[in-house]
């Protein structure tokens, strides 16, 4: 196709503070200047901004067309200490408009088209006014795509929603916005979802034989929705390095044989209660298996932990998480687990020959990342759309093992901790997991080839750009 030129310019609005939709955001911007010619400005709207920083401050340093631009910060101090989280984002880009606006019209080149979050849709508005079009990215699920368009007309009180592909959700399985009964936060949810029909197209981070029966439900319902492009799956790349513990966990996993490790992480910011941490320790310690787990100090809140929502600092400093492990868990593990406070290099992890199977959260980055690699998965949802995500898993793609038995407390067990890991990482089941995610691995890899249906989808949606 006709190459792009510098003149095309691309404006890219991730969400503030949420970096597992900033890191597909900055990997789009990479794909659009290495293969188009693209320039790409990133324009953050600034919260927590240290991380944000370090993850653009990764972008290789030779690539000279993608810039950043930090809008002015924004108070949100007069809104309520207990907003949801999910309001709590698209209030902060609300109150950031007039400085985007003004952020558009000062860019040397004018910008061909603005690219928002999902949380950011209310930009549209802004580029409408400036008249360039304005696309969606939605780094998440095409299932949940689907599920935001039909929200106006779902009931909180329905007791499931299916899905295509014979996927039906629990009404517990639902996310918040579906099933919450607040007035005021599902008004807040519904505008949000239903600004998404106002965009000239809608990208997302999937693909589609990964999700084949969700984008043909979303083509079926055209023209009545925007043009929807599958261009993922879009994983960090880079090396991923932190001090020396990158290196310490990777030649740890050297010295392990062939697919023996289970990685244990719920995200960059998952955290579990103090009883919940300690049963998932002795778990892994009654199953006898290898593992590598990220540990982070519990929180009782899962939510504000994942999210970073906290509007004011509370004052308390982090403990060390590894003082809420079971007594004697590091002496009795140290032939074959490690643990490691904070981070990892999940990708190069996930991608190393000595892992076998991931306890995850249910993150979508989290998912992609391991349909690349091939990692089979247990499934242990925390909050947000990780449950939904679980049930596509495990229904739909039938890549997973679910954690499911919790006790009277919201506990999953030692016991059942460590028969589903066992279960993954030699059962029978596990075995079957095994060979499908194989087959997700070489639909992932040719999906991005040249002549891939998500490169097609990314070339289409240039052309449009361009022309």
């Amino acid at each position: 196709m006709e190459e792009a030129t510098h003149s095309h310019h691309i404006v890219l609005l991730p969400p503030p503070g949420f970096l597992g939709h900033l890191i597909p955001f900055i990997e789009l911007a990479k794909k659009l200047v290495s293969q188009y010619n693209f320039t790409v400005t990133l324009i953050i709207i600034p919260h927590d901004s240290e991380p944000q920083k370090s993850l653009l401050q990764g972008i290789n340093p030779t690539t000279t067309n993608i810039n950043s631009v930090f809008l002015p910060p924004v108070s949100i101090d007069d809104l309520p200490d207990d907003l949801n989280p999910d309001v709590l984002l698209p209030s902060r880009v609300i109150r950031s408009l007039p400085s985007l606006r003004h952020a558009l019209s000062s860019l040397g080149t004018p910008a061909t088209a603005l690219v928002v979050d999902l949380f950011a849709v209310h930009a549209i508005d802004v580029a409408k006014q400036v008249g360039i079009p304005a696309y969606i990215f939605y780094v998440i699920a095409a299932n949940e795509l689907l599920l935001a368009i039909d929200l106006p007309k779902l009931n909180h009180d329905d007791h499931s929603v299916k899905l295509p592909g014979s996927i039906e959700l629990n009404h517990e399985d639902l996310p918040d916005s579906v099933k919450d009964k607040n007035s005021e936060f599902r008004r807040w949810i519904v505008d949000l979802c239903s600004r998404y029909l106002l965009a000239d197209g809608i990208l997302v981070n999937s693909f589609l034989d990964l999700e084949s029966e969700a984008f043909q439900e979303l083509e079926r319902r055209r023209p009545g929705i925007p043009p929807i492009y599958p261009l993922g799956p879009l994983i960090r790349t880079g090396l991923e390095t932190e001090s020396d513990r990158g290196t310490e966990i990777l030649e740890w996993l050297n010295n392990q044989p062939p697919k023996s490790v289970l990685f244990v992480s719920f995200g960059s910011g998952g955290t579990l209660s103090v009883d919940q941490f300690s049963e998932l320790g002795l778990g892994l310690e009654l199953s006898g298996q290898r593992f590598v787990w990220v540990v982070r100090a519990p929180q009782e809140n899962v939510s504000a932990a994942y999210l970073n929502a906290q509007k004011k600092d509370n004052g308390n400093k982090s403990k060390d998480p590894l003082e809420y492990l079971p007594p004697g868990f590091l002496e009795r593990t140290k032939d074959r687990g490690l643990v490691v406070a904070g981070w990892a290099p999940q990708i190069q992890v996930l991608g190393h020959g000595s892992t076998g199977g991931f306890l995850t959260h249910c993150g979508w980055n989290s998912i992609l990342e391991s349909a690349i690699f091939g990692v089979p998965l247990i499934a242990w949802p925390l909050c947000f759309e990780h449950k939904m995500n679980a049930v596509f898993l495990t229904d739909g793609l039938k890549a997973a093992i679910r954690v499911k038995e919790i006790n009277e407390n919201g506990i999953v067990e030692r016991g059942h901790v460590s028969e589903v890991v066992k279960q993954l990482m030699e059962g029978e089941e596990g075995k079957i997991i095994v060979k499908r995610m194989m087959d997700v691995k070489f639909a992932a890899a040719n999906t991005l080839s040249q002549e891939g249906s998500s490169s097609k989808a990314l070339a289409q949606v240039v052309r449009k750009w361009i022309n």
